[in-house]
């Protein structure tokens, strides 16, 4: 359950729009998602998953039967423990339990979210940054999305665990990250580039760096840090080019894709 699904939980509520919160409260064995895990299933809409298959679709005709019938009369929680290869011929094999529960009964604000993946200072809101922000929504992390341009962020409004930051000097930005947090940098400018990189190589607690760039930007970027003295170390942990290697093309949705799998990598 991630931030995001919350965040529809809260807005459904607040709509008294009719749903059913379906969540995996036990496991054992291998399941396709574990304790803690949620979804919401509306009459026409649901939002976030258990793990798909034949699992889930059951899971979703049992929510819509649960909904038909205005719930349990008394408002308590349907539960069921379900063997996944006996009962449904998953070849998973392990053992879930479901609990199917009308969102009216469920207080969204108090379900507990798990840690983030990373923590991201994301410098540049360009077409590379924007696609990068869009996978980025239905992942488990926190993002401070950073540019001194505000006409460069798109207007639709972002998930909660993404924070828009227009500022400048956005280097600055940098000391203001807590210890070990993950920093990629894109701007529109090399000298931006330049000083955020080096802001961030100077600090030297990174969890993973990475900027855009191909590798004769790199190569004049670090003798620029040699000569001001910038920590080789620190230097030698710097990606660029960024991405998984192996996955080929520019394009902004391909590059976001090797991106954001580097970022769970390093993780």
């Amino acid at each position: 359950m991630n931030a995001a699904l919350q965040a529809t939980a809260l807005r459904w509520r607040a709509q008294a729009r009719p749903a059913v919160m379906v969540a995996v409260v036990a496991h054992r064995g291998s399941v396709p998602r574990e304790r803690g895990t949620r979804m919401l299933v509306a009459a026409d809409e649901v939002a976030g998953t258990i793990g798909g298959g034949h699992l889930e679709m059951n899971a979703i005709a049992e929510a819509r039967a649960l909904l038909a019938r205005g719930g349990t009369g008394d408002g308590a929680a349907v539960e069921q423990t379900i063997a996944l290869g006996p009962t449904l011929g998953q070849c998973c094999g392990g053992v879930l339990t479901l609990r199917w529960s009308l969102l009216a009964c469920e207080d969204p604000a108090a379900w507990p979210l798990p840690p983030p993946r990373f923590t991201l200072q994301l410098y540049g809101a360009g077409h590379v940054g924007r696609a990068i922000v869009r996978l980025l929504e239905g992942i488990d992390c926190r993002v401070q999305w950073i540019d001194e341009r505000e006409s460069e962020f798109p207007p639709a409004a972002l998930p909660p665990h993404i924070e828009r930051v227009c500022v400048e000097p956005v280097a600055a930005e940098v000391h203001l990250a807590p210890p070990g947090a993950f920093y990629l940098v894109l701007t529109h400018s090399h000298d931006l580039d330049l000083a955020i990189t080096e802001a961030v190589l100077r600090r030297g607690d990174f969890g993973w760096l990475g900027l855009i760039g191909s590798r004769t930007k790199r190569a004049r970027f670090v003798h620029r840090f040699d000569a001001r003295s910038v920590d080789p170390a620190a230097i030698a942990r710097l990606n660029c080019p960024i991405g998984v290697p192996g996955i080929a093309g520019k394009e902004p949705e391909v590059i976001a894709v090797a991106v954001v799998a580097q970022m769970l990598l390093a993780r």
